[in-house]
């Protein structure tokens, strides 16, 4: 038996003993058939980039084929305000790599999330699945490589304070129970989630934890491993999906807002990427040290840091986290492992020496190379983004990286190698260029960058002149500033997208 197949902990590959990337038709038939599986739910993101879902009843097999086939006819403006209401007609086609059996559903129940495609059987112009598999494609065209991607999402759990066993405030980090109090909350969701597909790398308490009145919040992460930008993106949906399923079953509260209250740790969603051909990665070069092909994807997020926030951070909620000093970014820089910085490189595995022989002696030397899990990692984006428009972001911006002729130049320019908030960095810290400060900065720098972005008809110009319009009807530019100096209103707007993303 093949030990991967074995170890998955997805029910459906378990079953067939073939990965998911390998699904087809006849598999999904064949396992509902075999398991008696009574329903279909098709899910797929809409603009407000929640999960959607249809039930479908199987009853027969000429009706499983044909929805299997053909999918289903959705009203598109319902989903997205892009789409016009006298041409409305959309098509939700299953994607069979995505299929899971439903661990809530107390009917038997296979999931799959879908693609769209228009009256003509085209995907979808603008949706953002379909702009995500445009940036990865034309990534991959123009590098000759693949953009793989993780995210690290984190959420406060929000449940009864029983007084016991009292964590530090603002010291939850890696904390174990009694003292975290939701431990066992997130390992169900962690579990839930490799059976939805998930590759998880691992889970824990974060740094925020707080108590207000009977209350307490406690921030929690779960990280995924590097893949391909699509499966990146499918598995946070689902992944958020599970969480607020788990937490409602529960009794819970949980929230992605990237910001709940002032002088508190705020939730980011970190982006890791690494850059891969023939199975390896290119991050590190024959030194281990930081290959310019890395370099060049550095340059490229330099570049068009400031427009990202425009698919990253789309609240105005958003704005009270990138403030300095909460180890959230506010300059356009990247350095090693330095957490001021926009975009990190953690170089922990640069190192050739094998760790686990000297904290095993006797153990055998492993032949597994720690260069291969070399990324870097932009910490600007939080919980409010559209996480197929935000990676679909990065892998333009990876590829801009590419295609500039300075790009090694520009990287060498934007390094820092100290914390920049630190006094005696100030001089430097003024050469920095700043990260929008609002909705309407972002959709500023929107408009500045879009030729990049719809270049190769990456992402649309509908989509674009979406995204400006939903930043600039938020009219921020003078109420995130107010709010800074009001607890009542900052309190109003996190009430008002304490549900976002």
């Amino acid at each position: 038996m093949n030990k991967n197949i074995q170890l998955n902990k997805n029910l459906i590959v378990k079953a067939l003993q073939k990965p998911a990337r390998d699904f087809n038709r006849n598999d999904i038939i064949k396992y509902i058939i075999d398991n008696d599986i009574q329903m279909v739910n098709f899910m797929y993101p809409a603009g407000d980039g929640r999960l959607k879902t249809l039930n479908f009843i199987i009853n027969d097999l000429e009706y499983l084929e044909t929805i299997l086939t053909t999918g289903e006819r959705v009203d598109g403006s319902s989903l997205f305000k892009f789409v016009e209401a006298g041409n409305s007609d959309l098509y939700a086609i299953p994607r069979f790599n995505t299929a899971f059996v439903d661990p809530f559903a107390e009917i038997p129940t296979v999931t799959m999330l879908c693609s769209f495609f228009d009256k003509d059987g085209r995907p979808l112009e603008s949706s953002p699945v379909d702009t995500l598999v445009k940036a990865s494609e034309s990534f991959t065209k123009t590098t000759g490589m693949e953009l793989y991607a993780m995210g690290e999402l984190e959420f406060y759990v929000i449940g009864p304070n029983d007084m016991h066993f009292q964590a530090t405030d603002q010291r939850g980090y890696h904390e174990s129970a009694p003292f975290a109090k939701f431990n066992d909350f997130r390992t169900k969701c962690m579990a839930y989630i490799a059976q939805a597909g998930g590759q998880i790398k691992y889970g824990h308490s974060e740094v925020g934890n707080f108590t207000v009145g009977d209350l307490i919040y406690e921030q929690n992460e779960i990280e995924f491993l590097p893949v391909p930008a699509l499966e990146a993106a499918d598995q946070l949906m689902i992944a958020k999906w599970i969480i607020r399923n788990v937490a409602y079953r529960e009794g819970l509260d949980v929230t992605f807002a990237p910001k709940i209250t002032t002088g508190k740790a705020g939730s980011g969603l970190h982006v890791h990427m690494k850059l891969v051909k023939d199975g390896h990665n290119r991050m590190l070069d024959s030194e281990r040290k930081l290959s310019d092909d890395a370099k060049k994807l550095i340059a490229g997020l330099m570049e068009l840091a400031p427009s990202i926030t425009a698919f990253g951070n789309t609240n105005p909620t958003s704005y009270f986290r990138l403030v300095p000093h909460q180890e959230a970014p506010t300059n356009i820089c990247w350095g090693d492992r330095n957490r001021s910085v926009l975009v990190r490189v953690p170089l922990g595995w640069t190192s050739s020496a094998d760790m686990s022989a000297f904290a095993n002696p006797g153990t055998e030397k492993s032949e597994i190379n720690g260069a291969e899990k070399q990324t870097v990692e932009i910490r600007s984006a939080d919980g409010s983004a559209d996480i197929y428009q935000l990676l679909a972001s990065l892998a333009v911006a990876a590829r801009h990286g590419f295609e500039m002729e300075n790009a090694l130049e520009v990287a060498e320019k934007n390094y820092v190698s100290v914390n920049i908030h630190d006094e005696e960095n100030a001089e430097r810290l003024k050469q920095l260029r700043q990260l929008p400060v609002n909705c309407a900065d972002s959709a500023d720098a929107l408009e500045q960058q879009r030729e990049i972005y719809e270049k190769d008809g990456v992402f649309s110009k509908r989509m674009i002149d979406g995204v400006q319009k939903k930043l600039r009807d938020y009219n921020d530019a003078k109420t995130v500033d107010d709010a800074k100096k009001d607890p009542r209103l900052m309190q109003e707007l996190v009430n008002k997208y304490f549900y976002c993303g």
